[in-house]
């Protein structure tokens, strides 16, 4: 692993105890009268479990800018604790990020009058509301295409629904005002581009004016309960559940409201982007053939049991987890135990709000002794439903739903 201590002696100084508390989750006691400069030892090696208060058996991708994911049975919980929450960052996490001193400012060519609001005024002026929400990141998957596409290998834990706590976005918008003409809400944040150029943006996203104003799209300051840890966003971070994760802008600090589709950086060439129509495996695709990703595909995880589990002949396996379909439903979960021959029905949940996932559960017999393969298949309301093999191949290796599965001996 990368040696990462001086990334680390700068993001603690300059006094930024508040960030070091975010990693902690603790008051740093006396912690005005630590040296400039030093490393505490909680900080001390490379560790980055520790760091971000990530369970041991989370993958890391890598450390600049850190990126991390779950496995599956990491994931069994109905609502994903921090522990277990993947982390994608394209720049670096903010060195400060004092929430008695944050603004969030609204501007843009489709805003009536441009305001600028405190956090403290973020939270009593508006109503607050609280929805369970599934954030995935459009690049989950990725490492199964073939050929492969560059980027972060994710393989399936890039993935997780928390308790969101904020404010709706279209409360603010309202309050600002916005013209008939708005199109697009784009975000801008306080992570700063891995070049350390301080002009340089390092992602810029957003949503159509339609997303904006769901009841659900959010300006959040709390995940499950309590402030945001910082790497998901402290203080605040726009939430926009059922789409791309990096839609829901972290550290968010200024929303523009544009009269076009947002041009920030990432919105442009092949980022977040497929093909509008199925290319061959490893074609070029100009740039005006690509589209934007929005909501995202169908898809299920199996959390329990874990891969390669054992169980004794004549015995019973309970199997569940969790399945999802970007803006849609799941309509019906099935399990296979032939490779897909045929397919057996799952007791499934209602989600506990739009945006979250659904829980499913099932009983599984297997016929004798040997090896089986558990795959697990979600159809959404539009009768969509997983595809068996990894889906068509696109440049960036995004949207991967194929049927997760799990080994399973039956001895």
């Amino acid at each position: 692993m990368a040696k990462n201590k001086d990334s680390r002696r700068l993001f603690l100084k300059r006094g930024s105890m508040l960030a070091l508390a975010g990693f902690t989750g603790l008051d740093i006691v006396f912690g005005e009268n630590m040296p400039e400069g030093y490393v505490p030892v909680i900080l001390e090696g490379d560790d980055p479990f520790k760091l971000f208060n990530k369970h041991k058996d989370m993958s890391l991708l890598n450390d600049k800018p850190w990126n991390m994911e779950a496995q599956a049975h990491l994931l069994d919980d109905r609502i994903t604790p921090e522990s277990r929450i993947f982390i994608r960052n394209n720049g670096l996490i903010p060195e400060k990020a004092d929430p008695k001193k944050w603004t969030l400012t609204v501007d843009g060519e489709s805003v009536i009058k441009a305001k600028t609001y405190t956090l403290d005024e973020l939270k009593s002026k508006f109503k607050q509301y609280t929805y369970q929400l599934t954030l995935e990141c459009g690049g989950n998957g990725r490492s199964e295409y073939d050929p492969p596409a560059k980027g972060n290998q994710w393989t399936i834990g890039a993935v997780a629904c928390a308790s969101w706590t904020g404010i709706r976005l279209r409360d603010l918008l309202e309050d600002v005002g916005i013209k008939g003409d708005a199109v697009y809400v784009g975000y801008y944040g306080a992570d700063k581009h891995l070049s350390g150029d301080e002009n340089k943006v390092v992602i810029s996203r957003g949503v159509p004016i339609s997303k904006a104003m769901q009841d659900e799209t959010l300006i959040a300051f709390a995940m499950n309960g309590k402030d945001i840890p910082l790497v998901h966003g402290y203080p605040l971070r726009m939430v926009a559940g059922g789409w791309p994760a990096s839609t829901s802008g972290k550290w968010l600090n200024k929303l523009v409201v544009r009269n076009k589709v947002h041009d920030g950086p990432k919105m442009e060439g092949s980022s977040y982007r497929v093909p509008c129509e199925s290319v061959p495996p490893g074609a070029k695709v100009e740039d005006k053939d690509m589209c934007i990703i929005e909501s995202m595909p169908v898809k299920s995880l199996i959390t329990y049991p874990q891969s390669g589990a054992m169980i004794d002949e004549n015995k019973q396996l309970d199997i569940r987890g969790h399945a999802w379909a970007g803006e849609f439903e799941v309509s019906s979960m099935k399990y296979s135990i032939d490779f897909g021959a045929t397919w057996h029905k799952c007791e499934l949940e209602k989600s506990a709000n739009r945006l979250a996932w659904q829980h499913w559960k099932a009983k599984v017999r297997f016929p004798k002794k040997g090896y089986y393969e558990v795959w697990a298949k979600a159809t959404d309301s539009n009768g969509v439903g997983q595809p068996m093999v990894v889906p068509g191949w696109n440049p960036k290796g995004y949207l991967n739903n194929a049927c997760h599965r799990i080994a399973v001996k039956v001895k």
